[in-house]
């Protein structure tokens, strides 16, 4: 296996950068995710970890070894695309061969590595079916195999489990983790579902607009998120986020909603109080909002109250959404199953303080 360097790698386009000084230490046998929206360049980057496109500037390493103009057969790499591009007319078996035959294996190493992807997979039943008797599922299994039977130094996908339904997706999450834990082979993923970014990487690298925001775990990202891009992109629901005004009174930090105000703790006030007479981005998370009347606290003093009428009410089994408006902000709560508002009820709610992020309203950036 092998670990992956990209130093300084720009990727452009004429005039348009699409990739912008892009750096990142990948170690082998860790599963990166790349995610961020549709057009930040995370496909792009992979592609040119994988030589399928040029890079303008920079230097790719894998194992050690300087890559910018070895070819893609060279790489010892292996790629599954979003689209599976599985042979119409060969069996499964031929699919997950024929890459081993162009590379001169002889026939029983052919054999024993289709066979061995195959019990690895579960498909070793489906063989000698060819793609259209395949489902969805299945026919992303002989993909994953195809890649398999190769034994490469680095895997790489590039949102493969997007033609999936739902249901499926979560089950093929699973079987590519414990795929990744029994090969113990260096992985990257391309995906712009967050869901798959949290659930499966242990280095996740969200991106915008080509440039790296922030490279952590998956909890490192969910808890300190280092602006409020990576804050609203990373979690479901999304965090919420409304304009706040610092308020210095007597030497002590408030936040002032236009509704509702609170006092920051004395530990983080050196964090905000050079913004005070200024208005900053807050950001809290749904799970961190509760119903007062549901709510007992370890540490008042920790908690804020503020009330809010129930615009829209989501249950969804375990939990509830609540969609909910201060008379100048809207915001959602995730409450428990046994929540009881009704839609345009006024409810008294509470969030804990220790979970609120602020932002620089210019700058995106963390500031508490």
């Amino acid at each position: 296996m092998a670990n992956i360097i990209l130093k300084d790698v720009w990727k452009r386009y004429g005039d348009l950068d699409i990739v912008k000084n892009f750096n990142i230490e990948i170690p082998d046998k860790s599963f990166c995710i790349l995610v961020g929206p549709s057009g930040c360049g995370k496909t792009t980057t992979l592609r040119m970890i994988a030589g399928l496109e040029e890079i303008s500037d920079g230097d790719i390493y894998i194992d050690g070894l300087r890559v910018n103009d070895i070819p893609p057969k060279k790489r010892d790499i292996a790629m599954v695309f979003q689209s599976y591009a599985l042979y119409p007319h060969m069996t499964v078996y031929d699919n997950m061969a024929f890459g081993l035959k162009l590379r001169g294996y002889s026939k029983k190493e052919i054999q024993q590595r289709v066979n061995e992807a195959a019990e690895i997979l579960s498909i070793e039943h489906l063989l000698e079916r060819r793609p259209k008797q395949l489902s969805g599922g299945q026919r992303q299994r002989v993909a994953v195999g195809r890649a398999i039977v190769r034994k490469p130094k680095v895997f790489l996908f590039d949102e493969p489990l997007s033609n999936l339904d739902a249901k499926l997706r979560g089950q093929m999450r699973a079987e590519l983790k414990k795929l990744h834990e029994r090969l113990q082979s260096t992985m990257i993923y391309v995906t712009h579902d967050q869901t798959e970014a949290m659930t499966m990487g242990d280095m996740i690298c969200v991106m915008k607009e080509g440039i790296i925001q922030q490279i952590a775990g998956p909890i490192d990202l969910y808890d300190n998120p280092a602006n409020k891009f990576v804050a609203g992109f990373i979690g479901s629901p999304a965090m919420n986020f409304f304009e706040v005004e610092v308020l210095n009174k007597n030497e002590e930090i408030f936040l002032n909603e236009g509704t509702f105000e609170f006092q920051i703790p004395a530990q983080l006030k050196d964090k905000v109080s050079s913004y005070a007479g200024q208005k900053v981005t807050m950001g809290i998370r749904p799970e961190d909002i509760y119903d007062k009347l549901f709510f007992n606290p370890a540490n008042k003093a920790a908690i804020s109250t503020f009330s809010a009428t129930v615009e829209v009410v989501e249950p969804l089994g375990s939990e509830i959404y609540l969609h909910l408006n201060t008379g100048k902000n809207e915001l959602v709560a995730k409450v428990d199953s046994h929540n009881q508002a009704k839609t345009n009820q006024i409810i008294e709610l509470v969030f804990n303080i220790s979970k609120t992020h602020l932002f620089d309203n210019a700058s995106g950036a963390k500031i508490m």
